[in-house]
């Protein structure tokens, strides 16, 4: 396993694997867990080399947020990486994405605007910039992703398809732990009684696919489905509960049969945490 620090042994690397050998990208910003092995996993059946950049990407948290305190721990990452056969990985620093001077950016209107969106501005005019940066110096066949951070997904699908990038998204569904919490970076801000109170989560959007299950198409019972979980966990602090169009996230106030995206973020303590299923009638 190679690991490189600049673009310009990335692409001399990439140059020496030769123009008939397929890659594959896992983007990540470290600290990582078995969700990105999951995605690296899936990179490694698909591709015939694998590249994982880790970058704690600075534009896209705002001054509210925790950039500094982002966790970190770089010898595991990259311990965990030579045991998933992972063949380079591209750990810049911060001055070699964003040089000085520095002054385009990418930014998707639409689907970045509701949702996670509008509670962290600028945060997907930064996802957007730095993955298309990533696509432009690693210029991988396939990029993967986690359904977890679904609105994310739906702003890159959108990035490659206006753009026309030559870049295949492969979306991996979300890992989970036993209890049903989502695998995140983030999680490891929990202390031992806020972990045991987190999985309140993933019940909230099980019980609103059960009531899918059984018919139920009004979006505002959903939603209130989803509260009416949450709002018994003390420690669950509701940012948003949200029932919107798979496709498009616009948020739907009517019923509909077109598959549904359930989503929502949730405090508990002071982390914040998101989590999402897909609600389809759909039998593929």
């Amino acid at each position: 396993m190679q690991v490189v620090t600049t673009i310009s042994e990335f692409r001399a690397i990439h140059h020496a694997f030769g123009h008939e050998t397929t890659l594959g990208l896992v983007p990540t910003m470290g600290y990582l867990h078995e969700g990105h092995l999951a995605l690296v996993q899936r990179a490694r059946t698909e591709n015939d080399r694998v590249a994982v950049s880790i970058f704690v990407n600075p534009t896209q948290f705002n001054a509210n947020e925790d950039f500094n305190s982002y966790p970190r721990d770089q010898e595991h990452d990259l311990a965990l990486l030579q045991r998933a056969n992972v063949d380079v990985v591209f750990m810049p620093a911060v001055s070699e994405i964003y040089p000085e001077g520095f002054q385009t950016y990418v930014e998707v209107t639409g689907v970045s605007q509701g949702l996670e969106g509008e509670r962290r501005p600028g945060h997907f005019r930064g996802v957007a910039t730095v993955v298309t940066k990533l696509f432009n110096i690693i210029a991988p066949e396939r990029a993967y992703f986690g359904q977890k951070d679904a609105q994310q997904v739906a702003v890159i699908k959108r990035m490659v398809s206006d753009l026309a990038l030559a870049v295949e998204i492969v979306v991996v569904p979300t890992i989970r732990a036993e209890d049903g919490l989502a695998l995140s970076s983030r999680n490891s801000y929990l202390t031992p009684d806020q972990r045991a109170a987190a999985p309140v989560l993933f019940r909230a959007l099980e019980a609103a696919q059960q009531q899918y299950t059984m018919g139920v198409r009004d979006p505002e019972l959903l939603r209130r489905t989803m509260l009416a979980v949450l709002n018994r966990e003390p420690q669950a602090q509701v940012d948003y509960v949200s029932v919107a169009n798979a496709a498009t996230l616009v948020e739907l106030n009517v019923p509909t049969d077109q598959a549904l995206l359930l989503s929502l973020a949730v405090r508990i303590g002071k982390t914040r945490l998101i989590d999402n299923l897909i609600l389809s009638t759909s039998k593929k």
